[in-house]
């Protein structure tokens, strides 16, 4: 039985016994305590938690998951994949055990052709009314009870949980001993999870956390994984080998010279390379590209990680462009955006493979001489510092160093390199999260939502309405208040707001609320979740209290020159797509006043002159004054009229589609200008890389694309008039000067050099004698290049040569050291680097280096004498030894 017939027979399942069938959320998780949906249930956490009222009261999903938490055993157990897709039906307090527990049996049996007797089930310790259930279907002795660890379910984080029942099946003798689950479930593979979800958990490391109370009904969460069911429905070993995994393998190996089933180091290698290509893939498709934080951050690690194994098996080409597409027809038609979509994805795997080869160039080299560095020191620890340096500076994800460090037979200082990682994370966030509400707990929401029910968002409509304070709630701890005073920062909630909450690029908006006797400014307007508006606002004066009414005024200027940008953006896209090609698909976007930022796919930079031919292109388009119309349709009929959608959005069935006359059309809840002409004119001012591709272009719309343009056009005749040069030849004209002018810099360069080294024979006639080491120690004018240092003090050793010569030659500004020593001196034990290591750098300055040359900087001008002193000190006591 394939895949596909699995999880069709599954849902329809379910369908047949009145649940929904409701379509995989994307990976990328909404829950803020998640990065990625790791559990089928995550979808549904609000309606369990009783955040949001349910639209079914009972569903089914085939829900996509990503896991990474126990990444180290992916390829080496038939158990652990990075990517799964997890089988599921719930109930909203619609029902429970007793209907739950039967429903999966009869899947299994009648479904799936499970025998009975190679059905095992296990339940809560003290779980008796699942017991009581299971005995009209197993045999007593095939129902086991496990304690907390097997048999009590959470997602790891705070939040909903509750007692489970597994279903495993018994393999046979050739997989292991008899006894059940509870002896070996090597031989007894859990095939199905059935959680009975009627708690909420707190924070808490591992099992240890509290129940802080019962949900507001009893849920049921069951999870059967799809690639386990396939992997016995069809016969195979593992997961690896099922209809949509083994194409993969099987390509990996093609790739790299290897044959699966070889040699068994080979194979878990080649199973890290077809899990992780595969998951990429899959993140990929939803939006997901590679960064150094968050999701991105995982899935530069996985892509990464594959890349290296299949190196380390023998790949000499890349591999990723056609894994992606053995990838794209295994589970195309599951996921047939792998292959809409193929272009694109596969270009960012390809880019981000090209970009790891630069890296592994470099980082190893920098990586086997820290190596050195630690071994000679005697130490079997590599540095958090260095570990560090590898990942920020090289690239290198610190699950490849651990990796790499372990091979080398050296351990890494993690916690070092998390304290450093920590460092720079709260640096970055700083200016970012001054302005932000806080990750307020989702339960804060609850009472409102059943009070007053969801905002309504009237925005589109109108920029200022009268509205009813339904929510006041601390920023910092999600408290409910009753009235808040002059000077307090807080989160309203009103029953309709014209504010438009951040969204899809588009800052929010900012404005007043005014009541009887006081102000309120909005700073900030978010969604914390999807049915309410929260507005992160700051008394100017009065009191406001549950309950007042108050008149929402948006800023008018601020919403109609973001409305331009976002406009701006829609155009920017349309116009990249036809100059190059259809995979030009937008990554992300920033609709700021009078600013846009545009992200986009693309294996290479756009030359300056595609950058100007899409810009005249919009420009003309802004010009012939296009009605820009928004309307609601559903998906499908969104396709039809060849809407774009965003690469990596979900859509609910409702979709706001929005049109620039015949030139663009995109599915998009912002808001926006009502003609083309609106936005007055659009300036590109660059266009660069930021992560392996994907690009990047910031632009000016409106006013201030035309105050840019008039500060340029001045500056233009600003030059003129200096360079005496019509504007269309101040290009050639300033090319010829700043090349006159490098030539000249060029030859003073030559003449300082000259000058410094003239007096290289009278420094050597003047060296002084220390213990039978002729010692020279000179200061040259302030500002003399460091390359120049070097060769006087190279140019005195020379004439030197015939005995023991150690030379120093400072900048006067003690801006750079530079120290050599003959051979005769490193034989007498005077080694350069030592040299400026004790007398340099031990009196303030920095330096180090070679026996035979060493140099530093950074030093205090007035302790020159003081260093020249102390090293012909270290001279005289090296050379008596």
């Amino acid at each position: 039985m394939d895949t596909a017939e699995i999880r069709s027979r599954f849902l329809n399942h379910f369908a047949r016994r009145g649940h929904a069938i409701v379509p995989s959320a994307s990976l990328v998780a909404q829950d803020p305590t998640l990065l990625l949906v790791n559990a089928g249930m995550v979808p549904f956490k609000p309606y369990f938690l009783g955040d949001l009222a349910p639209p079914w009261p009972r569903a089914t999903s085939v829900q996509k998951c990503v896991r990474t938490v126990d990444i180290e055993n992916v390829g080496r157990t038939a158990r652990h994949a990075s990517f799964f897709q997890m089988c599921g039906n719930f109930s909203f307090g619609d029902y429970f055990k007793a209907e739950a527990i039967p429903f999966a049996f009869e899947l299994l049996v009648d479904g799936f052709g499970f025998k009975p007797d190679d059905l095992w089930a296990t339940v809560y310790l003290d779980d008796d009314e699942a017991e009581r259930i299971w005995r009209d279907l197993l045999p007593a002795e095939r129902i086991q009870r496990r304690d907390k660890e097997d048999n009590f379910w959470s997602m790891g984080v705070p939040g909903p949980c509750g007692p489970c029942s597994e279903i495993y099946f018994d393999r046979g003798a050739a997989y292991g001993r008899e006894g059940g689950p509870i002896a070996d479930e090597e031989r007894y593979l859990e095939v199905w999870n059935l959680v009975f979800m009627q708690y909420e958990r707190g924070e808490g490391a591992g099992y240890d956390y509290p129940i802080l109370r019962e949900l507001p009904a009893r849920n049921i969460d069951t999870g059967m994984g799809l690639e386990r069911m396939a992997t016995i429905l069809q016969g195979v070993d593992n997961l690896y080998e099922i209809d949509i995994s083994r194409p993969v393998l099987d390509a990996a190996g093609q790739l790299t010279g290897r044959r699966y089933g070889a040699d068994p180091a080979d194979d878990v290698r080649l199973r890290v390379v077809a899990d992780h290509s595969r998951t990429a893939a899959m993140l990929i498709a939803d939006g997901v590209v590679p960064s150094n934080e968050g999701r991105g951050y995982v899935l530069r690690r996985l892509l990464r990680r594959a890349v290296r194994d299949a190196r380390l098996l023998g790949a000499r080409e890349p591999v990723m462009g056609e894994l992606f597409g053995v990838i794209g027809t295994a589970m195309g038609p599951i996921y047939p955006e792998l292959v809409d979509n193929a272009e694109t994805i596969t270009g960012v795997a390809v880019a981000e493979e090209a970009s790891f080869a630069e890296t592994l160039r470099t980082g190893t080299t920098i990586f086997d001489t820290a190596v050195r560095q630690v071994r000679s020191a005697g130490s079997t620890t590599l540095g958090g510092d260095e570990a560090f340096k590898l990942h920020d500076t090289y690239g290198f994800p610190i699950d490849l160093t651990l990796e790499m460090a372990a091979e080398a037979g050296l351990s890494v200082d993690e916690a070092g390199f998390r304290r450093l990682m920590e460092r720079q994370r709260q640096t970055a966030k700083a200016d970012r999260a001054a302005r932000r509400i806080g990750n307020v707990d989702l339960s804060a929401f609850r009472p409102i939502l059943a009070r007053s029910g969801a905002t309504t968002f009237t925005g589109y409509e109108e920029l200022s309405r009268e509205s009813g304070v339904v929510g006041l709630v601390g920023i910092a701890d999600g408290a409910g208040l009753e009235v808040v005073g002059e000077g307090d920062e807080v989160g309203v909630v009103l029953d309709a707001t014209p504010f438009y909450a951040e969204s899809g690029g588009q800052e929010p908006d900012f404005g007043l609320l005014r009541f009887d006797g006081g102000e309120v400014e909005v700073l900030d307007v978010q969604r914390p979740v999807p049915e309410l508006v929260l507005h992160r606002v700051k008394v100017r004066s009065g009191e406001l209290r549950l309950g007042d009414r108050v008149l929402a005024e948006v800023d008018e200027n601020r919403r109609r020159a973001v409305s331009r940008s976002h406009t701006a953006t829609h155009l920017v896209h349309a116009a990249f797509r036809r100059a190059l090609g259809e995979g030009a698909t937008q990554a992300g976007s920033l609709n700021s006043p009078g600013r846009l930022r545009f992200d986009f796919h693309a294996l290479g930079a756009v030359g300056p002159s595609v950058l100007t031919d899409v810009e005249d292109e919009i420009n003309e388009v802004a010009l012939r004054d296009l009605p820009v119309r928004a309307f609601v349709t559903t998906q499908e009929e969104a396709r039809r009229l060849g809407a774009m959608a965003l690469f990596g959005e979900k859509y609910g069935d409702a979709v706001r589609v929005v049109d620039v006359g015949d030139y663009a059309r995109e599915l998009c809840g912002g808001t926006h200008v009502a003609s083309s002409a609106q936005l007055g004119a659009v300036k590109l001012l660059s266009e660069s890389s930021i992560s392996a591709g994907t690009r990047r272009v910031e632009g000016l719309v409106g006013i201030d694309a035309f105050r840019y343009l008039a500060r340029e056009h001045l500056l233009v005749s600003q030059l003129s008039t200096a360079l005496k040069a019509r504007p269309d030849e101040l290009a050639d004209r300033v090319t010829d000067i700043v090349g006159r002018l490098r030539d000249a810099e060029r030859e003073l360069d030559r003449l300082r050099a000259a000058a410094v080294l003239a007096g290289a024979g009278a420094l050597a006639e003047g060296a002084e004698d220390v213990g039978g080491v002729a010692v020279v120690t000179a200061e040259v004018p302030a500002g003399t290049a460091p390359d120049d240092v070097r060769l006087l003090a190279m140019d005195v050793r020379g004439r030197l040569a015939g005995r023991p010569a150690v030379v120093a030659v400072v900048n006067s500004d003690g801006s750079s050291i530079v120290v050599v020593t003959d051979e005769g001196a490193r034989a007498a034990g005077l080694r350069a680097g030592d040299l400026v290591r004790n007398s340099w750098a031990s009196l303030g300055g920095k330096g180090g280096g070679k026996p035979d040359i060493a140099q530093g900087g950074g030093g205090k001008p007035e302790l020159v004498p003081a260093v020249f002193a102390k090293l012909r000190g270290l001279v005289a006591e090296l050379a008596a030894r």
